[in-house]
């Protein structure tokens, strides 16, 4: 058995909302680690494609900038993101069997605890303290039947999910790392390793023995990581198994087991658990989105919903000025310092 899993982050550069970074965790039944990871777009190729348009009406897995829509084409921009997400949640593991009808989460609250995403809800941050129905771009009994097929799917092919989450930086906590001596890359990285964490602990319960495959995109163009591993896994042995331009590549054993670490360029490409994770990221951090858009038009009417990306969220941030200074809300708890 393989236990094979992938890490991407959505929300790096805007200056508003979280940075959300997913990861998904599959083990493949009769797969070798030994001739490394297998294509699951080739296993699954009866319920997922990756394009977005499939006459089959297969489920679209693939690069979350793909696959996000246009805010101004008639079809909702998260149709794709969406499908996805949910219909793969609803196959995990460790569903409570009243989830194995394969229906969604009835709200993003209840999608958020199931992905261990923690989103700040405190009077500090008031633009969180609302919820989203959800699904927001289906219908529940339509992905439900999707739900199923790739269930079946997945179930024939000897591929399970153990594991989809996410964890959501707010703009708070990311200044207040920055304050403490991090940078911009180093917070993502510490996401990275926490999922690292999480992912050996799920290999151990699906099989004691297994050495996780973990593969994710390459942070910032860095090429080398054995130092930083090293940080993280002080009790770790680490050979170094490549680094080139477009990959880095290492094997690391400590008492807890062993385990490959792989940071590629345009790895999304390549590995369909890194292009689930970034869609995770992605649609969770859209419904972050969702909730900061919807506090602040009730507040100023006709009010414009942002992306939080640094030009659009200026603009933002301009016209909300009254509602920031007459609610009394903290900047820095807000706008992301870098």
């Amino acid at each position: 058995m393989l236990v094979y899993a992938g890490i991407d982050e959505a929300g790096y550069g805007p200056m508003l909302g979280p940075l959300c970074v997913g990861c998904s965790v599959f083990a493949i039944d009769d797969a070798d680690p030994a001739d490394g990871p297998p294509n699951l777009w080739e296993r699954l190729d009866e319920v997922l494609t990756r394009g977005a348009r499939d006459a089959r009406r297969r489920i679209a897995v693939d690069d979350s900038k793909k696959l996000k829509g246009s805010n101004q084409a008639k079809a909702h921009p998260l149709r794709h993101l969406e499908r996805g997400v949910l219909s793969f949640l609803s196959t995990r593991a460790d569903a409570e069997p009243s989830d194995r009808g394969h229906a969604p989460p009835a709200t993003d609250d209840a999608l958020f605890a199931r992905t261990g995403t923690d989103l700040p809800t405190s009077v500090a941050t008031p633009w969180y303290r609302s919820n989203t129905s959800l699904p927001v771009a289906h219908d529940a009994d339509t992905l439900a039947i999707d739900a199923a097929r790739l269930d079946r799917g997945m179930s024939a092919a000897g591929v399970r999910l153990l594991d989809l989450r996410c964890e959501a930086i707010d703009a708070g906590e990311f200044n207040r790392r920055l304050s403490a001596g991090s940078n911009k890359a180093s917070i993502n990285l510490d996401a990275v390793a926490r999922h690292v964490v999480a992912v050996r602990r799920t290999s151990r319960t699906a099989d004691a023995e297994a050495v996780p495959r973990i593969v994710c995109d390459r942070q910032s163009g860095r090429s080398r990581y054995r130092e930083w591993l090293q940080d993280c896994f002080p009790q770790a042995s680490i050979r170094i198994l490549g680094e080139t331009d477009s990959v880095s590549r290492y094997r690391l054993d400590d008492p807890e087991g062993g385990f490959v670490i792989g940071f590629e360029t345009g790895s999304e490409a390549r590995h369909l658990p890194i292009a689930l994770a970034s869609m995770t990221a992605k649609y969770l951090r859209e419904l972050a989105m969702i909730r900061m858009n919807r506090f602040f038009a009730s507040e100023v009417p006709g009010l414009r919903p942002t992306a939080g990306y640094v030009q659009d969220g200026r603009r933002f941030v301009g016209e909300i000025a009254p509602v920031i200074e007459t609610a009394g809300i903290d900047r820095s708890e807000f706008i992301r310092s870098s």
